[in-house]
């Protein structure tokens, strides 16, 4: 798990105790959009069911609860409930959990043909029905415990890849709207908000770290001032 920060600068109406904008770069912008890629269940496995308004979090605990053998039988319960984000860009969301450690899946393989491994556990080995009789994938691998620095995210910057352009300030508002920074914009957030004393504005730097970003995640879902309602409390 990455144990990466970034920091973000915040614009605050100190007189109405609210985040106006923060500065963002492409690496938080980045962890936004890759909000979006997310599967509704690894969402409920991050928040967990406790936290999820609704009846999707009853669904997701009904599955974990139904016995396999009603499966289909090329499907299995984890194929559902721990999906993983299938997307091109590299560790789009460090500031979340990993959803997609090896322990995460489950393999299984036939005793007379290791070889060949399957994801559904007891299918049926192909490979044994020619001489050997019907056997069964029934034996789980077991998964060697890997460091790749390769897809360390210590560093995040815009040769990682990502989702937009690095070099660009952007501003994101509380609703978490994006668009690039300029003064233009910022002018009209001030008019939009009625803010004519700029004696009520603070600038704070925060960081966030996994914590925060498993808030900002809740906070996207359930807030129409996600911003407001992660970073204030902290401040004050």
């Amino acid at each position: 798990m990455s144990s990466s920060k970034i920091s973000l600068k915040l614009l605050i109406d100190s007189k109405h105790n609210k985040v106006v904008f923060a500065e963002a770069g492409k690496d938080f912008v980045d962890f936004l959009l890759s909000l979006l890629a997310l599967p509704v269940g690894t969402v409920i496995r991050l928040l967990t069911k406790s936290t999820m308004i609704g009846c999707i979090a009853n669904l997701y605990g009904s599955l974990e609860k139904l016995d396999e053998s009603y499966m289909q039988p090329n499907q299995n319960k984890d194929s559902i409930l721990k999906q993983t984000i299938t997307t091109q860009v590299t560790n789009p969301s460090f500031l979340l959990p990993d959803t997609k450690k090896p322990e995460n899946r489950k393999l299984y393989y036939c005793s007379n043909h290791p070889g060949y491994v399957s994801d559904i556990h007891n299918s049926v080995c192909s490979h044994c029905r020619s001489g050997y009789g019907t056997r069964y994938m029934s034996e789980e691998v077991k998964f060697a415990d890997m460091n790749d620095s390769s897809t360390s995210t210590d560093t995040p910057s815009s040769e990682q890849g990502g989702y937009v352009k690095g070099l660009v300030t952007y501003m994101v508002t509380g609703d978490l709207s994006v668009s690039p920074m300029s003064m233009v914009s910022g002018v009209g957030l001030l008019n939009k908000f009625d803010i004519k004393d700029f004696g009520v504005l603070e600038e704070k730097v925060v960081e966030l770290g996994i914590n925060e970003g498993l808030e900002l995640l809740k906070a996207s879902l359930l807030s129409k001032d996600a911003l407001t309602a992660v970073f204030l409390p902290k401040l004050n």
